[in-house]
């Protein structure tokens, strides 16, 4: 038979990475294995993808979404089949809370070789489907650049996240002619109507004793400016809500008087002072553990704005629900308020924000760091001495990843956010994500220092993500917080069942040496037990640009 094929052939591993690199994508996060071997040979003549190796499936999307947190950028998380989609359900089901845009492709058996249930088989879209916005199996080489078209503007349309792509082997060893097809992205920067706009300042303004509670939305519409202009106009005071994950509002603004905790009760008091809750961009009191108190009082109203409408109504009713932009909506609301307001506005939130700042975030941090006792020679240092100190080495423009869980309790305190990519916390309450989360949030802030504060239980999750650091190169911080054990669990366990001799809580016998390890993987590494060593230790740490260092600093438990 003669040769019948056309010119305009392509392989399916090359239209894979075509169309990526077609959508933004310019970083893809993974371990292969056989399945994603055809992946990894196309790789060989697209080096515009900058591939990432990670050494195990969770520590690939962890620091994927890092990488997309810090970046904006849709990113690519290759993994490899049952077993390695099954290693990265957690660290996706992180990523779907947080919502990050994220395409997870795992390679599967040849179509129809399935059917002999080979090893690592599994039908691979209902284990990804409970984590992601869309999870689906290519079928047709002709569909590929369809179906990763839809990824694309999926993972990216807010609310944003993770989508899910079954890759069969024969599907990207074929050839054929096909469209490639072009970018679609969802415009969601809209602002409400001009009366329902009217209304919500309306009702801001009638409101006797109003709180706003700034959320993630504020980060990823780049609103800390007008977030800042809507509580100096109001001269409302700001709390972040009780998750958070990331830099929401300038700590440093005279408006914001901290977080709010997950107790329920400490939140009810809280809020029992305010007649309206203005959420913007915001979770509505997300919580940990059950209580028979709601957080929310009676007497406490709720307005919203946001693009997650899921949130809005989903556990208390709220007054006002605008789905909206938070940037876009802020930036006609403030003048607006201003024109209903008048002058007696102006010079009633002067009077307010003057009144806050006795007790404001700027305020409580200065007289903490007044009371903070000094570290006892020869004991393990107080972690929260630990986090006033590196608040306040740490230079201006650098970037804390946050899973200290115990130690770092009090990091939020001292450490001011000044910009939307200063801070970066785990959303899921699973653990293992910040310290692979870190080595992403490197990667895509090149030009700024990110130091990991991360616990000993969460760093053994993931400690294999240190390989990556240095793999890459990446001049940063590892500061491992050891006290010896799951410290939050003994505290639960003391609390809520009086409890004070836990099982299986603490890494003593034998006792766990993050130095020796960070060796192992080629990290520079030094164990600090005392004020001056932790000092010297970091202050040499953030000099290095010639690769990642992990500092373990003893904590008294």
């Amino acid at each position: 038979m003669p040769d019948a094929r056309v010119t305009n052939t392509i392989m399916g591993r090359d239209a894979f990475l075509r169309v990526l690199s077609d959508e933004g994508v310019v970083k893809m996060f993974g371990n292969p294995g056989t399945t994603e071997l055809p992946i990894m040979h196309a790789l060989s003549s697209a080096p515009e993808m900058g591939y990432v190796l990670a050494l195990q499936e969770a520590i690939v999307i962890a620091m994927a979404d890092g990488y997309a947190r810090a970046s904006g950028r849709l990113v690519s998380c290759n993994v490899h089949v049952a077993p390695g989609l099954g290693n990265a359900i957690g660290s996706i089901y992180t990523s779907y809370v947080s919502g990050t845009p994220m395409i997870v492709t795992a390679g599967q058996q040849e179509q129809g070789h399935g059917l002999t249930e080979p090893l690592l088989y599994a039908p691979l879209v209902p284990i990804a489907t409970p984590v992601v916005k869309w999870a689906t199996e290519v079928n047709r080489i002709e569909d590929l650049p369809r179906i990763l078209r839809r990824a694309a503007k999926v993972a990216m349309t807010a609310p944003t996240g993770p989508v899910f792509i079954s890759l069969p082997g024969d599907i990207l060893n074929n050839e054929a002619a096909i469209d490639l097809g072009s970018v679609t992205r969802v415009d969601t920067a809209v602002r409400p109507s001009d009366r329902a706009l009217e209304q919500l300042a309306k009702r801001l303004l009638a409101a006797r004793k109003l709180v706003i509670v700034a959320g993630p939305e504020i980060a990823s519409s780049d609103a800390f400016a007008e977030a800042a202009a809507l509580a100096e106009t109001l001269g409302a005071p700001v709390l972040q809500q009780t998750v958070g994950y990331g830099a929401h509002f300038p700590s440093e603004h005279p408006a914001y008087i901290g977080a709010l905790n997950r107790d329920q009760k400490r939140v009810r008091q809280i809020l029992s002072e305010y007649d309206l809750m203005f959420c913007v961009g915001s979770d509505v009191l997300k919580m940990s553990v059950w209580s028979d108190v709601e957080p929310l009082p009676e007497t406490t109203k709720v307005a919203m704005v946001g693009l997650r409408d899921w949130e809005m109504g989903k556990n208390f009713p709220a007054e006002i629900a605008l789905r909206a932009d938070v940037k876009e909506t802020l930036k006609a609301l403030v003048p607006l308020l201003k024109k209903l307001g008048g002058a007696a506005l102006a010079v009633k939130a002067k009077a307010n924000l003057d009144a806050l700042a006795s007790t404001n975030w700027s305020a409580q941090r200065a007289q903490r760091q007044k009371a903070l006792a000094k570290p006892v020679a020869g004991q393990p240092l107080p972690a929260e001495w630990v986090m006033a100190k590196l608040s306040k080495i740490l230079p201006r423009n650098a970037v804390v990843v946050d899973e200290g869980l115990t130690s770092a309790a009090t990091l939020p305190t001292y450490f001011p956010y000044r910009d939307r990519d200063s801070f970066f916390g785990n959303v899921s309450g699973g653990i293992g994500w910040g310290i692979a989360a870190s080595v992403g949030v490197q990667i895509a802030l090149p030009e700024r220092h990110v130091v990991a504060v991360i616990g000993d239980g969460s760093a053994m999750y993931s400690i294999q993500a240190l390989w990556t650091a240095a793999n890459l190169k990446l001049p940063m911080t590892f500061l491992i917080c050891n006290n010896g054990g799951y410290q939050i669990l003994k505290n639960r366990l003391k609390l809520f069942h009086g409890n004070d001799q836990p099982i299986g809580m603490d890494f003593k016998d034998p006792p766990i040496d993050a130095c020796a390890l960070a060796k192992g993987f080629g990290v520079a590494a030094e164990r600090v037990a005392t004020a001056e060593a932790f000092e010297a230790s970091l202050a040499k740490s953030l000099k290095s640009t010639t690769g990642p260092t992990l500092i373990e600093v003893m904590i008294k438990s």
